[in-house]
Formats: structure tokens, C-alpha cells, sequence
């Protein structure tokens, strides 16, 4: 049958990214320290991009590789896909991203009782030639509490809770998600819980009053945890961000950077 795709563009215009988005489908992630694997369902984005002589790409082949590689996508599998979209759609380059959902099983500070959290999670990835790289993004939701509201008020002091987005580059070093997450939730006021009884709740409300912090705290935080997880350093390279819901403001507060290279 005729390749309607592959017939020669006559327009000059190369096409940056071509492809699909918002494919959902299950993935297999491996989870730390056991030998188990959670199946989230991610929502997907390929695509290729499409040099001025060529008319179209081939839509189908995407789906066809998520499926094929949807028992293993992390670290070193997902550069693999990207090659082998850029080899079958011949293309000189490739990009996707997998958002998903990823859960870890937490204990009340002081009744125990047990819960799912859930965490926001991506893998970002590239592929040209001689230039491969992924990134993995986890956001952790915190609770942050102000210094400076509780260093001028008689009672009390605000709180509330806020994002921390930390997207690293894994390339060419592994991170586990449960590492990322340990030292969002480490770098904060207090973490936060799915389930609470009211002895937790008194628990984690005086964490929080007795660690407070800014959100510049919790990115710098962040930050240095961040750079111990890479065991070489030349591989560091990840960017951090907290947004903060402010509770008695009609605006929210962030902190963002990046990785500036190793401290002397």
C-alpha cells in the first residue's frame, strides 16, 4: 500500500514536534527496596520531529512502542525508546513524557495508622544524535510554617501547605522516587499525611510550630539533600522549586533553583 506519510513535502517547513498526547495507558515502575513494581496509569506525550521534505509521521508506531516497552520504563529503557522512535519514524529527533501518579504507603506519626500518599511524578526525555537526556520530576506536597509570623505573634503562627517540585536528571545516574520524596518531606515544617487521628494532628502541629520555615528555607533544603543522592557529582544537575498556598494572603509564595555546581 502506498506510504501517503513518507511522500515528498514540497513547503520547506520543518516541523519541531509531531506526535500524540494525552494517551493513557499502564506503565511499570520498580519500587525501592522490594521486589515489586507499582502499575500506575500515565498519561502519555511522543512525538518526532518531522524534517521539511517529509509530509507526515506515522501516529500508529507510537502507541506500538509504549506498548512494547510498558513493563520497564525507567532510567535507561526510556532513552531506549526514544532511540527507537527516532530509528522507526526516522526522525533526527525524539521527546516524550510520562506523567503519572505514584503512591507510598505512610504511618501516622503517633497512632500508626496507615495510608496511601500520592505523588506527582514525570519522566522527561530526550533524544538526538550524540544527545540523549531524561529527567525525573517529583512533586511532594508540605507543610510550611512562617518564622516571621511566629516571631511577631503572641499566639500561634500561620501555616499551610505547599508544593516542592524537584526535576533531576537521570541519565546516567539512577534516583529513586522514594529518595527525591525523603528529602522534600525532611527539608519542611512537617510532612503531610493521608490519615490523621487527633493525636497525630497535635503531633504535627507542633512540628511544624517548632521548625518553622520559608519557602527560600525549604528549596535550600532541598537543594543540599538533593546533591548528596548523585554519587558522582559530575552527574548533578536537577532544579528545585516550592510554591506555598499561602493561608493569609490572596497570592501564593515560591523559591526556585537550580543545581550552581559543587560548594567549595
Amino acid at each position: 500500500m502506498i506510504d501517503v506519510q513518507k511522500v515528498d513535502e514540497g513547503r520547506g517547513v520543518r516541523l519541531e514536534r509531531v506526535g500524540i498526547k494525552r494517551l493513557h495507558y499502564p506503565i511499570r515502575l520498580l519500587v525501592k527496596g522490594e521486589n515489586d513494581y507499582q502499575t500506575p496509569v500515565a498519561t502519555i506525550e511522543l512525538s518526532v520531529e518531522v524534517p521539511a521534505n517529509i509530509r507526515a509521521t506515522h501516529m500508529s508506531r507510537f502507541t506500538r512502542l509504549v506498548h512494547r516497552y510498558k513493563d520497564a520504563i525507567q532510567g535507561q529503557r526510556f532513552i531506549e525508546i526514544l532511540k527507537e522512535m527516532r530509528n522507526e519514524l526516522e526522525s533526527p529527533s525524539a521527546f516524550a513524557v510520562f506523567s503519572f501518579p505514584y503512591y507510598l504507603e505512610k504511618t501516622a506519626p503517633v497512632s500508626r495508622e496507615a495510608s496511601l500518599m500520592e505523588y506527582l511524578c514525570e519522566l522527561h526525555g530526550t533524544s538526538a544524535e550524540g544527545n540523549d537526556a531524561l529527567y525525573l520530576s517529583v512533586t511532594v506536597p508540605v507543610t510550611t510554617l512562617c518564622p516571621c509570623s511566629k516571631a511577631i505573634s503572641e499566639m500561634g503562627a500561620h501555616n499551610q501547605r505547599a508544593d516542592v517540585t524537584v526535576k533531576a536528571n537521570v541519565s546516567k545516574e539512577f534516583l529513586w522516587i522514594e529518595d527525591i520524596i525523603k528529602a522534600v518531606e525532611d527539608s519542611a515544617s512537617s510532612p503531610l499525611y493521608a490519615v490523621l487521628k487527633r493525636v497525630d494532628e497535635k503531633y504535627v502541629t507542633e512540628q511544624a510550630y517548632k521548625n518553622p520555615l520559608f519557602v527560600e528555607d525549604v528549596v535550600r533544603e532541598v537543594y543540599l539533600r538533593i546533591e548528596k543522592l548523585y554519587k558522582n557529582k559530575a552527574h548533578c544537575d536537577f532544579s528545585i522549586e516550592c510554591e506555598s498556598y499561602e493561608s493569609i494572603h490572596n497570592h501564593n509564595a515560591f523559591a526556585a533553583t537550580h543545581y550552581q555546581g559543587a560548594k567549595k
